[in-house]
């Protein structure tokens, strides 16, 4: 069965998960691990429960959630897997990293792109995967059912949704993107977002602010 891991790094405090099976095949989703401290924390749960890490994944690729990309596809020697529409959001963090406070962050390129009608496996686990753009023009969301377990990245958060004023966002696509992609999911399933503690589908729909049952869409 699916287990998960999830880590708080770098100043924006991103979330970055870890997700493995029986098998001992694991992926990793948005690292945002920057500091060689971050790094380590990482890598020892890795070495700890003898992981062998199979993809580097983003949800989206703004500056918190890629930090540690280079890091994961050097010392896993893994490739990355982001929606196509994330090349120029990715491309463009080297151009703004230093004025963020990261003058050591590391350029990397997606290898292989993910299409909203793939699925991605690891050992014995299957995660469904649902365009859910909005916040970021290519951003993915990827559901577990036997586990009830969505990874949201910065599109649902507990009580808020992700941010639309950068390049690429657009308010109105990511509330209905949310409406017709993620509320479709039973009111059990948990929401483990970029940012913040985790919340459930039910609980987003009854009162969130901005796209629950007493919202104005």
């Amino acid at each position: 069965m699916m287990q998960l891991r999830h880590f708080t790094f770098n100043p924006f405090q991103e979330n970055t998960y870890v997700l493995y099976d029986e098998t001992k095949e694991a992926i990793i989703i948005d690292p945002g691990c920057y500091e060689k401290e971050e790094q380590g924390l990482l890598n020892g749960f890795i070495e700890k429960e003898g992981l062998k890490v199979k993809y580097l994944i983003n949800t989206h690729c703004h500056i918190d959630h890629v930090l540690g990309n280079a890091f994961v596809k050097r010392k896993y020697q893994v490739p990355l897997w982001m929606h196509k529409n994330e090349v120029q959001v990715l491309k463009a963090v080297s151009a703004y990293a230093s004025n963020y406070g990261f003058p050591g962050y590391e350029e990397t390129e997606g290898d292989k792109f993910i299409d909203e009608k793939d699925s991605i496996t690891f050992g014995n686990t299957t995660l469904e995967i649902f365009f859910v753009p909005g916040h970021a023009p290519g951003h993915l969301i990827f559901y577990h059912p036997e586990t009830s377990t969505c990874i949201a990245g910065d599109t649902l958060f507990q009580g808020s949704i992700g941010r639309t004023d950068l390049p690429g966002g657009d308010h109105a696509t990511l509330l209905r993107a949310i409406k017709d992609q993620m509320f479709v999911l039973p009111d059990e399933v948990k929401v483990y977002p970029g940012h913040g503690p985790a919340t459930t589908i039910g609980d987003e729909k009854s009162h969130n602010p901005f796209v629950g049952k007493n919202a104005r869409f």
